[in-house]
């Protein structure tokens, strides 16, 4: 059986990868924030109110569209464009365009709105490319069948 990584660019370091992600945790985390502490006047983690939980599933849902939107469109979030990285299909090496960029999206963001079972799985997904051989996909690479490359020259 030939290597689908054939021709591709070598798969992503996971330190780039982790870098990606915390600088698009940032981009959208920061302002979502900010917009929310405005609206809302609250400033307080949690009040027991529920709020707290409203507020954090807003910030997800945003990042969500975002992830799913730009991955869609190029294969790459800021965080990745920043660290030299990109989203490939794991079959041809192209753009996870519609449905491969939202279902990874999907899978990566969407569970943590299930309190306590969410983190859970989150944090299984993201550490399952540390020992997964030979693509080190997570679990959302997994469902869209995508990989991590190098765009790196």
């Amino acid at each position: 059986m030939p290597d689908p990584l054939a021709g591709m660019p070598p798969l992503a370091s996971l330190g780039r990868r982790l870098v990606a992600r915390i600088i698009d945790a940032l981009i959208i985390g920061i302002p979502m924030s900010l917009i929310l502490w405005g609206v809302t006047g609250d400033r307080s983690y949690d009040d027991g109110s529920g709020g707290s939980y409203l507020q954090q599933a807003a910030i997800i849902i945003v990042y969500f569209v975002y992830d799913g939107a730009m991955l869609s469109a190029r294969g790459q979030t800021l965080g990745k464009m920043a660290m030299r990285i990109r989203v490939a299909m794991l079959a041809d090496g192209a753009v996870p365009r519609g449905n491969p960029g939202w279902i990874r999206a999907a899978v990566y963001s969407l569970p943590q709105l299930v309190p306590c079972f969410g983190f859970i799985f989150w944090l299984v997904n993201v550490l399952t490319c540390t020992w997964d051989r030979p693509y080190r996909q997570c679990l959302h690479d997994k469902a869209a069948r995508t990989v991590v490359v190098s765009t790196a020259s």
